[in-house]
């Protein structure tokens, strides 16, 4: 806990300072991660748009639903294309994301942190081909308050939740190892589980990550690396992006009403 009596210990002009970088920096998070996921939507609305078609003499492929599918459809969701476009995000994020924070300036990670959600929005496109805009959006606002209610509780409140991380971060390991297998077995009640044991973590991360970010800018800013709190605000907009989106996707599965 001593990262938050760092603020209260500060006198004077130097705790104010440090109050003032700590709201620019948490709005810099989240205004990165607001762009993101913007970013995240427009993508998707838009390959979704362009992988469906109305002409059947045009049409690569028919859905379950009706809905036909232009080339880039069928390339996208049927073809083994559509590991790539599932895996590369994971691959991002366990193979490039970290050498990009040690390796890059600031403007790169910010790049590179778009050009993530960009892929996101690609890999995410089929929703729209599935699900109805209408539940879509109700269940996007869904998550958004949820998400504001729990950001605000990890960054106001005293109790020390680092201790939530390894635990949180196991479980995620889990959930992924869990939905590869559901891949092949297709049980929906397997998918049932996983999608509120995930539901439940990523609304712990997104408490533990908040926190983070505030602890890790209290424990740096007196250092005064301007480049590396700009990196930290890209890392932590990524990591409540992607919690927000875990978040997004597992209510879908709820409340999603299909077309």
């Amino acid at each position: 806990m001593a990262e938050f009596n760092t603020i209260r210990t500060a006198t004077g002009v130097r705790s104010t300072e440090i109050d003032a970088g700590l709201r620019a920096h948490m709005n810099k998070v989240y205004g990165t991660m607001s762009v993101g996921m913007l970013i995240t939507a427009l993508a998707a609305w838009a390959i979704a748009g362009l992988a469906v078609t109305t002409d059947p003499t045009a049409a690569a492929a028919q859905l379950p639903n009706g809905k036909l599918l232009s080339g880039l459809g069928a390339a996208l969701y049927l073809s083994p294309l559509k590991w790539v476009v599932m895996l590369a995000p994971l691959a991002f994020i366990f193979l490039g994301w970290g050498a990009l924070l040690r390796r890059a300036s600031a403007a790169a990670v910010q790049l590179g942190f778009f050009a993530f959600a960009a892929l996101i929005g690609i890999s995410l496109s089929s929703i729209f081909l599935v699900f109805t805009s209408f539940s879509i959006v109700q269940t996007f606002l869904v998550t958004a308050i949820a998400f504001a209610g729990l950001s605000l509780w990890g960054y106001t409140t005293k109790k020390d939740i680092s201790g939530w991380g390894t635990f949180l971060i196991m479980g995620v390991v889990g959930l992924i190892v869990a939905m590869i297998l559901n891949i092949f077995l297709q049980s929906p009640a397997m998918m049932f589980a996983i999608s509120v044991i995930g539901l439940l973590i990523f609304a712990g991360l997104t408490a533990f990550y908040t926190q983070e970010i505030k602890s890790t800018y209290v424990a740096h800013a007196a250092h005064g690396d301007q480049e590396w709190l700009d990196k930290a605000a890209y890392d932590g907009a990524l990591s409540l992006y992607i919690s927000f989106l875990n978040m997004f996707q597992f209510l879908l599965m709820f409340m999603g009403q299909q077309e």
